[in-house]
């Protein structure tokens, strides 16, 4: 569903409970039946500016963009001191540096569990199913891309009711281990090309915003 503001999301999150889901212009371009069950079962925000626009081509028009390596932290800095977390994702030495910036940043954080987004088979994931079952925070953040983190907090989902939220490369973000592009650059919507300088080799990626821009040009969403 479209929200007006971060606010408004989380207000609803917070009295609906599920799993967050970003949505960008290169989720829509790559679509497959399998995502979309995703982002229909649980919600969908617009983590760019190219899913705002696709929605406002809907005649949706009271939308805004949020992005969700904000948003968990918009999330942290609400509920730090009443609510309970646990986070999965990035590499050891990551999500050790992302736990202690937080415990550091956010003194008394009720940090109920955490580990690394790398797991040798089935079973060390039921083992973090039943280790959230047990322990029952109330805000789960995942780090490991999609869809991958979709299907995992969906399957945690099932065991215990919480507020979840798929990260990506966010933890990499917060730590300072991968630079986000600076306030101008996001706020003209032009991140990606900022990230594109950066990381040139990510053109075989982004050549397909091309493709997402003319489908906006001719009403083809």
């Amino acid at each position: 569903m479209p929200f007006t503001s971060v606010e408004s999301l989380l207000d609803y999150v917070d009295a609906n409970k599920g799993i967050l889901v970003a949505i960008n212009a290169e989720k829509i371009l790559h679509a497959t039946p399998q995502s979309r069950a995703i982002i229909n079962r649980n919600i969908g925000y617009c983590d760019g500016a190219g899913a705002v626009k696709a929605l406002q081509q809907k005649g949706v028009k009271d939308v805004c963009k949020i992005a969700g390596c904000e948003l968990w932290l918009k999330i942290v800095d609400k509920y730090h001191d009443s609510k309970s977390f646990y986070l999965v994702g990035g590499k050891q030495q990551v999500i050790d540096e992302t736990v202690s910036k937080l415990r550091q940043e956010y003194p008394g954080m009720n940090i109920v569990g955490y580990r690394n987004g790398y797991f040798s088979g089935d079973e060390e994931m039921a083992q973090l199913v039943d280790d959230i079952a047990a322990k029952k925070p109330d805000v789960v953040f995942v780090a490991m891309g999609s869809p991958k983190q979709e299907l995992l907090m969906e399957d945690m989902k099932k065991r215990h009711e919480a507020i979840y939220q798929g990260l990506g490369g966010s933890f990499d973000v917060y730590t300072g281990n991968v630079k986000r592009a600076p306030k101008w650059w996001v706020d003209h919507n032009l991140e990606f090309a900022y990230r594109l300088i950066k990381e040139p080799k990510r053109i075989k990626r982004q050549i397909h915003l091309v493709k997402f821009a003319w489908w906006l040009l001719t009403k083809k969403l």
